[in-house]
């Protein structure tokens, strides 16, 4: 019994110590994020490697997601007479949920991983300690820009997820299905509003944005520089930023439409 008792204060110990650490690290990343900004050409950069190199897989997604929704909202609302509403739900769905949740797990997937791996190989090959050794802080330097850059990236991402989902479920429902093209829009210019639900789904998209980017970068400097250090830290990047999404959307989904 006294072992178990020694085990899980050791265990609790090192699980404070790391989220210590890690608050340390973020606010070293907020604190280098305005010299980042004076760098403009690296955040550019990282923007393209970031976002550009995610984009094809977040359209086929949307588009994907869009087709699939509006199959199934079809079915389960005509089954009550409220087919006419097949636009609003998909619209509702996707600008607040699908959009900003679906466009954060893929971006996990794909840069956080990419981010997690440059940082750590960087790391393994010493030239984070080289930056040093030259009095160039690698978090204003390196770590910064790819901070805002994920920041920027991932509400332009969201967006286009929810867009190309939208389209994805016109072509289905109207081109395939046959429902009334003026009745589809219509319905969404008129329930949707900009501010509480588009404006809430880009704030949930720069928060996912934030979360994932800070994990990835993190990890990939708190790994051990071996490859099989990396390789464990980009696996630990996607379950840690996933979860930490999920649980934030539910935070974020309560606070912002708690009330009618």
């Amino acid at each position: 019994m006294t072992e178990q008792i020694a085990g899980l204060g050791r265990f609790t110990l090192r699980w404070l110590q790391a989220l210590g650490h890690s608050a340390f690290f973020f606010v070293d990343l907020i604190r280098f994020s305005p010299a980042a900004l004076r760098r403009f050409g690296l955040v550019v950069a990282q923007v393209h490697a970031i976002g550009n190199r995610s984009l094809v897989i977040i359209l086929a997604s949307g588009l994907a997601v869009g087709f699939v929704l509006a199959l199934q909202m079809y079915y389960a609302l005509v089954a009550y007479g409220a087919a006419e509403s097949l636009g609003l739900i998909v619209n509702l769905a996707l600008v607040r949920e699908l959009g900003p949740v679906v466009t954060a797990l893929l971006f996990a997937g794909r840069a956080g991983t990419s981010l997690t791996a440059e940082i750590g190989l960087m790391k393994a090959g010493e030239q984070l300690s080289a930056m040093e050794l030259m009095a160039v802080d690698p978090r204003s330097r390196v770590l910064a820009p790819r901070f805002l850059a994920g920041i920027v990236s991932m509400p332009i991402l969201a967006i286009l997820f929810s867009a190309i989902g939208i389209l994805g479920a016109y072509v289905v429902a109207v081109l395939l299905i046959g429902v009334d093209s003026g009745n589809f829009w219509s319905i969404m210019q008129s329930r949707v509003d900009v501010w509480r639900d588009v404006g809430n789904g880009i704030v949930k998209s720069a928060v996912f944005g934030v979360i994932c980017t800070f994990v990835a970068l993190y990890q990939g400097h708190e790994t051990q520089a071996t490859p099989e250090g990396v390789a464990y830290a980009t696996t630990r990047t996607v379950v840690i930023a996933s979860l930490a999404i999920l649980g934030m959307d539910f935070v974020l989904t309560a606070l912002m439409f708690s009330t009618p």
